[in-house]
Parts: C-alpha cells; sequence; structure tokens
C-alpha cells in the first residue's frame, strides 16, 4: 500500500480573495448594538427580580402557615408564627406550656429590601365556644398568628400581613372568609384590595 507524503514546501494556499473574516469596524457596531440592547433591557430585568423576591417571600410565609397547621393538627397544640417587623424576620414554634422545648422551631430573616407588616383584628367577638383560643394578639408586642389544633386560625390573628420592597411594590396575604387559610391578595397600584 502506498503512503502519500505531501511536504510543507508543496502545501497549497487558498488566494486571498476567498479567505472570509469580520472587520473591525464590524466587530465594533456589533459590540455597540450589544451594548445599547443590554442598556434598555437592565430596568427591565431588576423590576422582574424585585417582584420575583417579593412573590418568593410571600409563597415562603404561606408554606410555613401551611406547615404550622400541619403542626397543629398532628401535635395536637397550637402553633405561633410570630411576625416581628422590627427584627424583619417571623417564624414558627409551639405554643409555650405545652412543651419544654421546640426542637422544631422555624425562623426566618426576611432580604434586606424587605418589610413586613401585620394588621391586627379590629374587633374580636369573644364566645364561650371560642375563651380559650382568646389570648393576647401579641407577645412581647410582637404579632401572632395563632394555629390552632382543630385547623383553623384563632381569631386575634392578624387579617393581613403586609410584605413590602422599597416601598413601592407590596403582596398582601389575607385570612380567607373561614378563618381556615391565608392567601396572596390581588391588590391594585393604589394597594387596595380588589374584591
Amino acid at each position: 500500500m502506498p503512503i502519500n507524503v505531501v511536504r510543507a514546501d508543496r502545501a497549497v494556499r487558498a488566494p486571498r480573495s476567498t479567505i472570509r473574516a469580520f472587520t473591525l469596524i464590524e466587530l465594533i457596531l456589533v459590540m455597540t448594538l450589544l451594548v445599547i440592547v443590554i442598556g434598555i433591557s437592565i430596568p427591565s430585568l431588576q423590576n422582574f427580580f424585585r417582584g420575583r423576591n417579593l412573590d418568593s417571600e410571600g409563597r415562603r410565609f404561606l408554606s410555613l402557615v401551611r406547615y404550622g397547621q400541619t403542626r397543629a393538627i398532628s401535635e395536637g397544640i397550637p402553633m405561633m408564627l410570630w411576625i416581628d417587623s422590627r427584627q424583619r424576620s417571623y417564624g414558627l414554634e409551639a405554643q409555650p406550656g405545652y412543651s419544654s422545648e421546640d426542637t422544631n422551631k422555624v425562623t426566618f430573616a426576611l432580604d434586606r429590601d424587605i418589610e413586613i407588616e401585620a394588621d391586627l383584628p379590629r374587633s374580636t367577638l369573644f364566645t364561650r365556644s371560642n375563651t380559650w383560643t382568646q389570648l393576647p394578639r401579641t407577645v412581647s408586642k410582637i404579632p401572632v398568628i395563632r394555629l390552632l389544633p382543630d385547623g383553623f386560625i384563632a381569631e386575634t390573628s392578624p387579617y393581613r400581613i403586609i410584605l413590602r420592597q422599597r416601598k413601592a411594590d407590596e403582596l398582601w396575604i389575607t385570612a380567607d372568609q373561614n378563618a381556615r387559610n391565608y392567601e396572596i391578595a390581588a391588590t391594585h397600584a393604589t394597594g387596595e384590595r380588589r374584591r
């Protein structure tokens, strides 16, 4: 079998007119267009990610409420979801007095530009059937959502939790009509709830 050997001095080269490449001016134009497109899209992307942070925090709060309800039902003791707007944190623990120490308590810190606020109920009606659920609305001046062993939310719990981001965007989490769950409420730009 013959072996073909190609020597370097006999290599065939393509004529210069067939070599294709970008010129420096074309590369500069493309880079300029990319900078313009990125400059225009960055403000939109910042608003998108800012809204995602607020939405994620709202969903995390709702998940903690559901987790607290599950624990209250399965363990048969009330759970307390406390909201500390000054420390910008919230958490869940068993109501003191039912167990010596809650090893499953959870605490979450808010993102640096998110604030939380709780609106307490305007009035609470005391009845004979629910007097045992009527504890102080706050624990050491911190609003508390009490999750009862029957799956309901105590009447003294806040009816609305507001999450704000940079004073412009806000997300409302409100109690439903049956005092069974909290849900994310749709709000107008003015902050008023849609009916």
